[in-house]
């Protein structure tokens, strides 16, 4: 029986090798690839597939945005494809869904394909429809089903490598295009996670939002500077100087006691 597949992930590097695996398995037809969610929602829309390839962090939305936006076929199956999600991770393994987690190995992608295969042709998609409910329910109320856990240590993954920057070590956070630079006192990393993920992973005891491009640790603020017409900015430790928007202004000065 042919399974057709989208195959839907932001990085073209990503999507080539996906295809290339597939070569290997000729029950599985690929209908297209998707750059986008926004793509993504009208392509799953078009075909209506048996299989998905999901990113889960993709330039201008989540995997799972992409999926509220939708009625899933109920004979569609999907597996989630994510360089890294705490959270996320802790969900599939839950509920037992497929994932990879990149940088994957072949042998792990054939290894989810052919389960993929066998549940098609055992054709039990009510289970993992019931599943993909739970999932997404999980992940839009999380402190439900997970206690509220904060980084220790924040994994960014560098090429081929995930560097674990200590939690203590990082001045701000700023946002740069759908990225955010991690400026610790020697070094500066990128992470793509938007500022209002990252957040959620902070200790708000440590950190504060003062900006919507802007995350400053407590710790490294110098002095608080009043400017003309009311503005209000943070000279850092390090001399780098924000500004305050008005947005944030009254719960940032409630969170450091002024």
């Amino acid at each position: 029986m042919e399974i057709t597949t989208l195959i839907i992930d932001d990085e073209p590097l990503a999507r080539l090798r996906i295809r290339n695996l597939l070569t290997d398995r000729t029950q599985i037809q690929i209908l297209d690839e998707c750059r986008t969610g926004n793509e993504a929602v009208s392509k799953i829309k078009e075909h209506t597939p048996d299989l998905i390839f999901l990113d889960i962090q993709m330039k201008d939305m989540t995997g799972f945005e992409v999926l509220e936006k939708l009625t899933i076929p109920k004979k569609t199956l999907i597996v989630f494809v994510t360089a890294y999600d705490e959270f996320a991770l802790k969900a599939f393994d839950y509920l037992a869904f497929d994932y990879l987690l990149k940088p994957f190995k072949d042998e792990r992608f054939y290894k989810t394909v052919d389960h993929v295969i066998e549940t098609h042709a055992q054709e039990s998609h009510r289970a993992f429809n019931q599943r993909l409910d739970q999932l997404l329910t999980m992940i839009k109320t999380p402190n439900q089903y997970v206690k509220k856990e904060f980084y220790h240590n924040l994994p960014i993954r560098t090429g081929n490598k995930v560097h674990f920057v200590t939690i203590t070590d990082i001045m701000y956070i700023t946002a740069s295009s759908y990225y955010a630079e991690i400026h610790t006192k020697h070094k500066k990393y990128v992470l793509r996670m938007s500022l209002t993920k990252l957040i959620q992973k902070l200790n708000p005891n440590t950190f504060a939002r003062i900006h919507r491009s802007t995350i400053l640790n407590i710790a490294y603020i110098s002095e608080l500077i009043h400017s003309n017409f009311g503005e209000l900015d943070v000279r850092m430790k390090d001399h780098h100087i924000f500004r305050i928007s008005k947005t944030y202004k009254k719960e940032f000065l409630n969170k450091i006691g002024i």
